[in-house]
């Protein structure tokens, strides 16, 4: 039985991940992000908010309160997911690296949902059978359910990221899931693993 040398090449980076080499993208607009569900799901997000705002702004209100704060909510919903899609679009989260892009929009689509939701149904308890307000109300609640989706996704996505970085961690050697935990910010890094070979090798 002889013993082999099997040689893993990783890069670590400053937050305890391995990430593989692959060439650097050209251009600073991410087209592959443009194409996407999320991407899209934001697109239509907006659409509903613009459309609700104007049902709202060209109808006759019948209680001031209720339909300025209904305007204030689906236009703070809409400019900030304006500004999460330019971030993820122009890819702003490499330059601004001092802010969590996705804790920051998670909270954003949970509060911002919440207000939304509260602002379309008192819309729709104040509309009193007017289309244009009953409009309005229903494309906040379209709005608000993709909302809902929104959150979900990056709940789910951020669980699935964070389990199987977990898993990738417990399968290293010890000496460089130590490396890893310690934030190396470094070159690649060879780690030698002296495993025997099975009995049939030379």
């Amino acid at each position: 039985m002889s013993h082999g040398v099997r040689v893993i090449r990783t890069d670590v980076s400053s937050g305890g991940a391995s990430t593989s080499s692959s060439p650097p993208d050209s251009g600073r607009l991410d087209r592959a992000y443009a194409r996407s569900c999320t991407a899209t799901l934001k697109v239509v997000q907006m659409l509903l908010l613009l459309i609700a705002f104007i049902c709202i702004r060209n109808s006759i209100w019948l209680d001031y309160s209720a339909y300025s704060y209904f305007e204030i909510v689906t236009m703070c919903d809409f400019v900030m997911i304006l500004v999460f899609y330019i971030v993820y679009l122009f890819r702003v989260y490499r330059l601004l690296t001092c802010i969590n892009w996705p804790l920051a929009e998670f909270l954003h689509y949970l509060i911002g949902t919440i207000l939304l939701l509260i602002a379309s149904f008192v819309a729709a308890a104040k509309s009193h059978n007017s289309g244009g307000l009953v409009a309005g109300a229903t494309f906040g609640f379209l709005a608000t359910f993709l909302c809902i989706l929104s959150i979900w996704l990056s709940y789910k996505v951020s669980c699935v990221t964070q389990s199987t970085d977990q898993r990738g961690e417990f399968t290293l050697n010890p000496e460089k899931r130590r490396l890893m935990r310690a934030g190396w910010n470094s070159a690649p890094v060879v780690f030698k693993d002296l495993a025997p070979k099975n009995q049939g090798d030379g």
